[in-house]
């Protein structure tokens, strides 16, 4: 991954079997959180859900655009604040990229109205803006929340949720408690 190095989370590394494990990485470009896009996306595959929060221009979008390179998909990754949901299709027989902002959305009954149900299980699903609205997608999923920082760097929390994740090794610093 390039320019983009783990870091220790600030939690105790203890096993604890009531949370999720956090893995945490601190991206210094925008190269590197693409790389770190591109990194997941080797680690994807069809019916996964990335769930996306932080504040505004924390690096949601940019590291969809690393999902996308690595997924190898048609189309440029840009955010779909206006258009909700875009589908990006898979240029090499794996699954579509969905990509989905739900920035204006007022709640978990409004992403249902968007019916992923049709295409989630033959595709990669990234929420933008999904805290809070779209952990009802899947009960297998991976939270990525972005901090931003003064200097730009930003660092991104991995917590994975469910059995599917459970022997996955994502980037990052060793787990600690989420």
């Amino acid at each position: 991954m390039t320019d983009a190095t783990a870091t220790t989370p600030g939690v105790s590394t203890v096993p604890h079997s009531a949370a999720p494990a956090v893995r945490a990485v601190t991206a210094a470009t925008d190269d590197a959180m693409r790389a770190l896009g591109r990194d997941l996306a080797a680690l994807a595959r069809a019916g996964d859900v990335f769930i996306l929060s932080g504040p505004l221009g924390a690096g949601k979008t940019t590291l969809t655009q690393g999902l996308g390179q690595g997924l190898r998909v048609r189309g440029s990754v840009t955010s779909p604040t206006f258009v909700i949901s875009r589908i990006h299709p898979s240029l090499v027989g794996g699954p579509d990229l969905v990509h989905v902002d739900a920035y204006r959305l007022g709640g978990p009954a409004e992403i249902d109205d968007i019916d992923l149900d049709m295409t989630q299980p033959d595709s990669v699903t990234v929420v933008e803006w999904g805290e809070g609205v779209a952990e009802g997608l899947a009960d297998d999923r991976l939270e990525i929340s972005i901090e931003r920082h003064h200097d730009d760097t930003r660092t991104v929390h991995l917590r994975a949720v469910g059995a599917r994740w459970n022997d996955i090794d994502l980037p990052g610093a060793q787990p600690g408690l989420g």
